[in-house]
């Protein structure tokens, strides 16, 4: 009667899992928190732009408060939202309609913009962001936790597609640039 009974389980697990891939569902392990996504260029984080054969538009900069760079001889060029190979796409599509034709255009990020932290932790502010980082390394940049802090979870706000996410991570997620950290108190 047991082995019948799991057969039975068995069988109806796959005929749901089976209904819930066909129907375009997706099963995952874990919820989504993000990390996946590609990196996104906000204010703050500084680019190196390679113009092949054009040193006077090879140069680093930085996205300023309006997601702009701002590169001679052109326009502020948008870079707010873009991801890497997008800024390569959009800085040669610039040049090639007012100064070159064919532009040969390589990009990557030199700096990140930094990441903030508050609530339970010694010291709340504004950090460079390490790439990689976790949540729990970076209370330990912050001086670690108080004694009221809960240490199983942080809150983390998100900028995501123009707009303010809030999540819930445990403490070995990995942060991203930009983020707002809140460690929690603690409630006995």
């Amino acid at each position: 009667m047991g082995l019948t009974m799991l057969r039975l389980l068995m069988t109806a697990f796959l005929a749901l899992t089976l209904q819930a891939c066909s129907a375009g569902g997706v099963i995952s392990e874990r919820p989504l928190t993000g990390n996946d996504e590609p990196y996104q260029l906000d204010s703050g984080d500084q680019v190196r732009v390679v113009v092949f054969g054009q040193e006077d538009l090879t140069g680093e900069y930085t996205v300023d408060g309006s997601g702009q760079i701002s590169m001679p001889l052109v326009n502020g060029i948008q870079a707010r939202g873009l991801t890497i190979k997008q800024l390569e796409a959009e800085v040669a599509r610039v040049l090639g309609e007012s100064l070159l034709r064919n532009p040969n255009v390589s990009a990557q990020v030199l700096s990140f913009r930094p990441f903030f932290i508050l609530g339970e932790v010694t010291q709340s502010g504004q950090y460079p962001y390490v790439n990689g980082m976790t949540a729990r390394t970076a209370v330990a940049i912050a001086g670690g936790f108080t004694y009221r802090a809960d240490q199983s979870y942080v809150r983390v706000t998100r900028k995501r597609d123009g707009k303010l996410i809030e999540l819930e991570l445990p403490m070995d997620e990995l942060i991203r640039p930009g983020d707002t950290i809140y460690v929690t108190e603690r409630y006995f």
